[in-house]
């Protein structure tokens, strides 16, 4: 390369470095945009938003102390985390929408406050779940504690997934609750830690009130979950839900035959109604197995849908 063409070179390559070095320096990095114009930028591309508080909240007609800052700060927490978690909470409206009506009329008879549908919404997400303690259905009943309550638990039923029967139990157990705290929000909490467990810590803290106690961490949330819930399905679109009539879930419509002998095989049964195994499941899960075995002549509800 002759002397000529090196100078040349040498020169496009010191311009080529002054002209970085300046685009460097000026560039639109986050350290050299002014905060207003980032911010500004940011906010038309995603926003995250703290969640507004109710200036007054309560749960089954008894107040929530939310003037309190340990108070505020658990249930900003559920507010949050369930208004964030869009998917989960989506769900929860849809589903709510096909099983409120049901269970509703069954709080109401049992004189159980209305705010007690949110509970099982946030025990099982009204799927018929099993918890790794073997709790079980739209309640989450133990055997043990179901079996106490009136509820059929073998190999061939299970009626912690029968929707009525286990609403009736809940409020019985509700109610067996209120009469030892006089206090729905204790309740609540006892649903979710049992009874024995509530009145021993109320003794050993020398407290009366949840909102008072020391809990284990899934107890001490339980309660502050139930009230985030029912504010936020309370007013969904205040808290970003969208949603159109029918995208909402509603149960199909069905008629009820009453059977109080054994049945052998429940898939042909299924055909001698007209319907498909899987219907019959879906609308009795409380039927554990294919057969049901009925020496005591005991009276079973079926729910057959109609045809669409």
């Amino acid at each position: 390369m002759s002397k000529k063409n090196r100078f040349v070179l040498s020169g496009i390559i010191i311009i080529s470095l002054i002209l970085s070095l300046f685009l460097l320096t000026n560039s639109d990095t986050p350290e050299n945009i002014p905060a207003s114009k980032y911010t500004n930028d940011f906010h038309h591309q995603y926003a995250i938003y703290a969640v507004p508080l109710p200036k007054e909240m309560s749960f089954a007609g008894e107040k929530v102390p939310i003037n309190r800052n340990d108070i505020r700060e658990s249930i900003d927490r559920e507010f949050l985390v369930n208004t964030y978690w869009q998917s989960q909470t989506l769900l929860f409206i849809k589903r709510a929408h096909k099983f409120f009506p049901i269970i509703t009329p069954i709080l109401k008879k049992y004189n159980i406050p209305d705010d007690f549908k949110y509970l099982a919404l946030i025990e099982s997400g009204f799927l018929n779940v099993t918890s790794p303690s073997g709790a079980k259905g739209y309640w989450q009943f133990m055997k043990g504690t179901a079996k106490d309550y009136g509820l059929e638990v073998n190999n061939f039923v299970d009626e912690r997934m029968n929707l009525e029967k286990s609403t009736e139990a809940a409020c019985r157990y509700l109610q067996d609750a209120y009469d030892i705290f006089h206090s729905w929000t204790l309740s609540a909490a006892a649903y979710n830690t049992g009874r024995s467990n509530i009145q021993k810590q109320l003794d050993k803290q020398k407290v009366n009130s949840y909102y008072d106690l020391y809990l284990n961490s899934q107890t001490a949330r339980y309660v502050f979950r139930i009230i985030a819930i029912k504010y936020i399905l309370s007013n969904p679109e205040k808290y970003g839900f969208h949603f159109r009539e029918n995208d909402l879930y509603s149960f199909p419509k069905y008629d009820t035959i009453h059977i109080d002998t054994t049945i052998p095989n429940l898939i042909d049964f299924s055909q001698q109604h007209n319907i498909t195994y899987k219907s019959l499941k879906i609308m009795n899960p409380w039927l554990y197995s294919s057969s049901l075995p009925n020496n005591s002549q005991k009276v079973y509800i079926f729910k057959i849908p109609r045809s669409q």
